[in-house]
């Protein structure tokens, strides 16, 4: 994996995310120069299956500085580079379950393509982000005494 981009933090907040798959995604010429600024926010996204094709839904990408009145329509639905047996197996198993494609993170590849990393997600109720807050609570507190011990305390 290359440089992470942007990621969506608020997805694995909100989401159990069940499985990741990386995708592709056709970007014109601006995007892509936008992308790599880092100038992505993935905040609302979702990635949908529409006539065997997968589509990367409300991501924003700022327009490009250097861009002219050619410059891309920021909120524009992407298309997402997938295998078709991918396809296939992301829309049987969000249709069965009743889950979610969230993208999780953009990313730059070590061959400069922009790579889009999807989560299977199920939403989360109150009780999970309950469970969540004190598992972190617990896991501050035993590495704070473990932080005791080491010292000498």
């Amino acid at each position: 994996m290359g440089k992470t981009v942007a990621q969506n933090r608020k997805a694995r907040h909100d989401y159990l995310i069940e499985g990741t798959l990386e995708a592709g995604l056709v970007l014109t010429g601006t995007e892509i120069k936008s992308v790599r600024e880092g100038r992505v926010n993935l905040q609302d996204a979702y990635a949908r299956i529409e006539h065997g094709e997968a589509w990367l839904v409300g991501a924003h990408v700022a327009p490009w500085a250097g861009g002219n009145r050619n410059n891309h329509e920021p909120r524009r639905d992407r298309k997402l580079l997938l295998h078709r047996t991918q396809i296939d197996q992301l829309a049987g198993r969000a249709r069965a379950k009743g889950l979610t494609i969230v993208p999780l993170d953009i990313h730059i590849s070590d061959r400069g393509q922009a790579k889009v990393e999807l989560g299977l997600a199920r939403g989360k109720k109150a009780y999970d982000h309950r469970h969540t807050i004190a598992e972190r609570d617990a896991r501050r507190d035993l590495d704070r005494e473990l932080a005791d011990v080491r010292r000498g305390r």
